[in-house]
């Protein structure tokens, strides 16, 4: 309980003689002073490193147009007009005797064959090229440039210098000076730098080519992140703080050379020196301090003890403990105390209620994961069951197929296409699940997008296409995915168009543009915008069919974005058709494989079908039968086991939801009674990780309901 006896006095009485002798007006001062300094400090500093750093840039694009003029000068010889390679060879053979770091001179063609290299005999082995990349821009592009610095096989580090050279015949070569590092590091050491300053010269990927610390240990690696990040987000120049590969914190500057590489210095922050003025504002602010200390001195006493009062009972309020404030002479911290014993109150007040908020929280937090995990399992489920049903559909219309029975061809085109539509609605469900999760992946490779334009739009069912496409157009990208997209695009010109959708795909600054143009509903400016956005749906009035999630074009521009592209959608409005066209960045062409062999044809095989979907079991069987196998049938894994060990079966398809025992305990069963025996999934879980998991399980092969005739024929095909 706080008490107040006699007398008490204003804690601004005792302070105000503090205040009257300066002290503010001087820190203030000071602070106003001191941030004056540190902003010229900062201006001077990045004014500084800039101007380092632009001059190191002019010095290394010097020294490579030195070494681009020495090739222009061998490129204007008569025996180079006149293709008289013997007599180039020799000429660059003394040009580069008279280069100490000049490795070699080497003179290819305009396809990229080497024709010679100085550093061995004319006509001999031509070896390998040194940034293959480079020489084909310079090849493309006829500009001089310099290549990216590569390490040889024997550890040596070189980059190369390219000069594009016409003789009088109109023949084509690249003249291209392999340089030692070395070189640049000599135009290091010649600027006048601080000595504790780091410099590196990086060239157009960012590999380290000189380097004023740790050359021959950092040549060809790569930057510290922060230089690494610096370079990347800035543009021709910049300054920032970073941290340097030996862990030292610097402020850098960076310059961008004409030839595409990076000059970059950095300085520690104290290697500026201090400022002047610094000295005067602390020796006036320390004057300040020391009077003000020796009156406070006088005063801190009863300040001290009364404050120390107010620290106990500020300690007691924070532990939870009863708070009890002694009395004081200076009515503000009496005050003080009388809050203490408020807050006191308000504390347990509060407690209570935070901790039903925390209560509150974690269930709610419990909740929302509760709500994902059921999401997940929802959607996989969903995923099995609608396939479910979807394989004896299949199943049957691939049997009536082989029976070809010419009265039913219309209903089975027609039960054809829907399946396949069903089949495609289930697959975007769960794509736009793993796009909203950020799970979905893709696997690049060298891809001929023009083959894959040809193979989409001749098996795409029921609309009239007019494709067009060059022989080939490489781009590095995923095959079944890019396949998504076409054949999203090219469904949803079906639901929209009228008569013909046309295809076109060309190659444009750079980039592959594929464009699906129909001439149907078209799309005003509002529609436009969302048309990408998941679920969205056209206005009803204006579909020609019914039908879609408004997922398609969603996939589409995920699908897209994850290779580095871009789609849009035009239209000139309602009635005018639509227009979609998605870029994708070109990529080199894949090397020449051979024609992947034919699946072996097996012979009548003994095949168990496990499954307890009868329907999905028997229509399976009726196909593997009309193909010419002894097929038997199974609805549960203890039924299985019982066949097996009656009659060891070739092939062994089987279901993993099967409801005494999962597909993979199930296949580890009859991996241990029949070792040779071929195991194929056949389930309705077709994510990623269940096609791992059945890997790793022992199946030979994973199917996705519904399997296709060509995945059963798969599935019965022998190893290899």
């Amino acid at each position: 309980m706080l008490l107040r006896q006699g007398f008490t006095v204003s804690l601004r009485r005792l302070l105000v003689l503090l205040t009257a002798f300066g002290l503010l007006p001087l820190a203030l001062l000071g602070v106003w002073g001191l941030h004056l300094v540190g902003n010229y400090q900062q201006r001077e500093q990045e004014r500084y490193l800039l101007d380092l750093a632009r001059a190191l840039s002019s010095a290394v694009d010097a020294e490579l147009d030195g070494a681009a003029s020495a090739l222009e000068a061998m490129a204007r010889t008569p025996a180079m007009a006149d293709g008289d390679l013997r007599q180039v060879y020799e000429i660059a053979r003394m040009q580069a005797a008279s280069q100490p770091e000049w490795l070699a001179v080497i003179l290819t063609d305009d396809k990229g064959a080497v024709l010679f290299r100085t550093n061995a005999a004319f006509g001999g082995p031509p070896g390998v090229i040194a940034d293959p990349p480079s020489l084909q821009r310079a090849i493309d592009t006829r500009e001089p440039l310099a290549g990216r610095v590569v390490i040889g096989k024997g550890g040596r580090a070189a980059f190369p210098v390219r000069v594009p050279v016409t003789d009088n015949a109109g023949r084509q070569y690249v003249l291209s000076a392999v340089i030692q590092p070395g070189r640049m590091l000599r135009v290091l050491e010649r600027q006048k730098v601080p000595a504790n300053s780091v410099i590196g010269i990086m060239d157009s990927s960012g590999a380290i080519v000189a380097r004023s610390k740790g050359q021959q240990r950092l040549v060809g690696g790569l930057p510290s992140p922060s230089l690494v990040a610096l370079m990347r987000g800035a543009g021709q120049e910049a300054v920032a703080p970073t941290t340097t590969l030996e862990g030292a914190q610097v402020v850098t500057g960076f310059s961008r050379t004409r030839f595409g590489w990076k000059v970059a210095i950095g300085v520690p922050p104290s290697a500026l020196g201090p400022l002047q003025g610094i000295v005067l504002y602390a020796a006036g602010l320390a004057a300040s301090l020391l009077a003000c200390a020796v009156l406070a001195t006088l005063l801190s006493n009863r300040i001290v003890r009364a404050f120390r009062s107010l620290q106990q009972g500020g300690a007691a309020l924070g532990a939870g403990l009863p708070v009890s404030v002694p009395p004081s002479r200076i009515s503000e911290i009496d005050d003080t105390g009388s809050a203490l014993m408020a807050a006191a109150g308000l504390r347990d007040a509060h407690e209570a209620e935070r901790s039903r908020l925390l209560d509150s929280l974690e269930r709610a937090l419990a909740d929302s994961r509760s709500a994902a995990k059921v999401k997940d399992e929802f959607l996989a489920v969903l995923g099995h069951e609608l396939r479910n049903p979807l394989s004896p559909i299949v199943a049957s219309l691939d049997l009536m197929d082989l029976r070809n029975e010419a009265g039913s061809q219309r209903e089975r085109t027609i039960l054809r296409r829907q399946a396949n539509h069903l089949k495609r609605l289930v697959d975007d469900l769960l794509d736009v699940s793993r796009i909203t999760s950020g799970k979905l992946r893709i696997e690049r490779r060298p891809l001929n997008l023009a083959d894959l334009v040809r193979h989409v739009t001749a098996s795409f069912p029921g609309v009239q296409l007019d494709a067009g496409a060059p022989h080939e157009l490489w781009v590095h990208g995923d095959e079944s995915r890019l396949t998504q997209v076409l054949s999203n695009l090219l469904s949803n010109a079906a639901r929209f168009g009228h008569k013909t959708t046309r295809v076109t795909l060309a190659a444009e600054n750079g980039q592959a543009r594929l464009a699906v143009i129909d001439d149907g509903v078209g799309m005003d400016q509002a529609m436009l915008e969302r048309v990408f956005e998941p679920f969205f749906q056209a206005p009803q009035p204006l579909a020609r069919h019914t039908g879609g999630l408004g997922l398609g074009l969603a996939i589409v521009r995920r699908i897209v974005e994850l290779h580095g592209g871009s789609v849009s959608a035009h239209s000139e409005g309602a009635g005018k058709g639509s227009r979609f066209e998605v870029l994708l960045p070109l990529g080199a062409g894949a090397t020449a494989a051979p024609d992947p062999a034919p699946l072996a044809m097996a012979g009548q095989l003994a095949v168990l079908v496990v499954d307890d979907n009868l329907d999905a079991a028997e229509s399976t069987a009726a196909v593997l039968a009309h193909l010419g196998h002894a097929v038997r049938v199974a609805g549960t894994a203890v039924a299985a086991v019982g066949e097996v060990r009656r009659q060891a079966p070739d092939v062994a398809i089987l279901d993993i939801g099967l409801p005494d025992m999962d597909g993979y305990a199930l296949a580890t069963v009859l991996r241990r009674e029949v070792p040779q025996l071929r195991l194929v999934a056949l389930t309705g879980y077709g994510q990623r990780a269940d096609v791992t998991q059945a890997l790793g399980a022992g199946f030979d092969l994973h199917l996705t309901k519904p399997a296709s005739l060509e995945d059963l024929q798969r599935a019965l095909a022998p190893a290899v």
